[in-house]
């Protein structure tokens, strides 16, 4: 998947159906802090927007990274929301991006970050406390 020269990217249809069912096509795109972009139906955003401003003062430079960053976009006609120059320059997103649905809400990475953070996991062995909480 890549963006368009204007920073839109296409949302693929089995996404853009639940996020249209969800919230007609409002969503909220902020900072994760492990490099990549969360995108949320804009109704899940204020309550996950609500937990975060409840952090201690301890945490005041993560509210200002997820939520001062938090950018309120639509979806076009044809699927597409338009991601800032800000934001894409803040995680390092070029052309090329991976669009992974993560339950209630979506992560894009830039694809060439994305395969580098998961080549190191995946070049580690799984911690036991992940293998006990699954069942294959």
């Amino acid at each position: 998947m890549s963006l368009d020269a204007k920073g839109r990217l296409s949302i693929p249809a089995r996404h853009r159906d639940a996020l249209l069912e969800q919230d007609a096509g409002g969503l909220t795109i902020t900072r994760s802090p492990e490099g990549c972009l969360l995108l949320y139906p804009r109704i899940v955003w204020e309550r996950q927007r609500e937990k975060i401003l409840q952090l201690p003062m301890s945490m005041q430079w993560w509210k200002r990274i997820l939520v001062g960053n938090a950018t309120d976009v639509e979806m076009d006609g044809s699927g597409r929301v338009l991601v800032s120059p800000e934001l894409r320059r803040a995680v390092g997103l070029e052309r090329e991006a991976i669009l992974l649905g993560m339950g209630a809400y979506l992560e894009l990475w830039d694809r060439a970050t994305h395969d580098a953070q998961q080549a190191q996991v995946l070049g580690k062995e799984m911690p036991a406390e992940v293998i006990n909480h699954l069942v294959f």
